[in-house]
């Protein structure tokens, strides 16, 4: 056992000496050189020099330091010599080092900086209004919640409003009141028809169908199963206000709330729940009656 531990200990010294890999690795220079040859291996000393603010001297010398520390090698190709990052030295300091000091943190710590830095490269979009998500869980099956989504009996149950559509991709939605006046208070156009995991729908200005300079909001329903549960996600797109982004994060919870409730129970609430907000909800309406 003895003699395996110092024949151990003394292949890993040949192959990797701690103190020359961190005395390579202090010189911001050379770890620019090892960031280099990670997104482009195989270059040769010209190519390292062109872009690089440094003498072909001085990148000569930092390359040596570097294949000295074993963090570089190097192979000829004809009278070219191509360089290559090694990165057995610093997988070995991680895995004797970074692992005391809690790596699973610092790695998430580490995915928390990557996406700041991609956030901060973005350009910013102030007037970009985002999407709305929401999920609900509901003990069905696929193809109940399916009926429940494009019957327009069901929709008239728990949406107050019947989903009018025979969902063939091109057809026409209309969102239309079950006061029995026949006004449609929302349409759109059938995109995207995956029976019984996903379907998608305009759902806008009714009265704008036809324009094609008109872009109207997207509805996409995403149905999951796991045993008897289904995971329902709704996801609102292509919204063009604030105002318009408030309103339907007051509408979908009241929907999938009174959609849960009739598929767990086989009634509605007792309340339309959006009921809530009822004046918000009629002032929209009122815009689509008739005067």
């Amino acid at each position: 056992m003895t003699v395996l531990y110092y024949a151990g200990n003394r292949l890993h010294n040949e192959l990797m000496d701690v103190d020359t890999v961190f005395k390579a690795l202090a010189d911001p220079s050379r770890r620019r050189l090892l960031d280099v040859l990670h997104e482009r291996p195989g270059l040769t000393l010209n190519e390292l020099c062109d872009g690089l603010d440094m003498r072909r001297q001085s990148v000569s010398q930092h390359l040596e330091q570097l294949e000295a520390a074993n963090l570089i090698t190097s192979l000829r190709d004809g009278r070219r010599k191509l360089h290559y990052l090694n990165t057995v030295p610093i997988n070995e300091i991680q895995s004797r080092w970074i692992w005391k000091f809690e790596e699973p943190t610092l790695a998430a710590l580490g995915r928390i900086k990557e996406r700041a830095e991609d956030y901060a490269m973005t350009e910013p979009n102030p007037g970009a209004i985002p999407d709305y998500v929401y999920t609900t869980y509901i003990r069905a099956t696929p193809e109940q919640v399916w009926r429940a989504l494009t019957d327009s009996e069901q929709t008239g149950r728990f949406w107050g409003h019947s989903q009018s559509s025979d969902w063939v991709v091109g057809s026409r939605v209309d969102h239309v009141r079950t006061d029995g006046s026949g006004i449609s208070d929302a349409a759109g156009v059938v995109v995207e028809v995956d029976r019984p995991y996903r379907l998608a729908f305009g759902f806008d200005d009714p009265t704008r169908l036809d324009d094609p300079t008109f872009e109207p909001s997207l509805v996409t329903f995403e149905i999951e199963s796991s045993l008897d549960v289904v995971k329902l996600t709704v996801t609102h797109s292509r919204l063009r206000t604030i105002d318009e982004l408030h309103a339907i994060g007051a509408g979908w919870p009241t929907v999938f709330a009174n959609l849960k409730t009739l598929l767990e129970t086989g009634d509605v609430l007792p309340q339309p729940p959006w009921d809530f907000h009822a004046d918000a909800r009629d002032a929209r309406m009122a815009k689509n009656t008739p005067a």
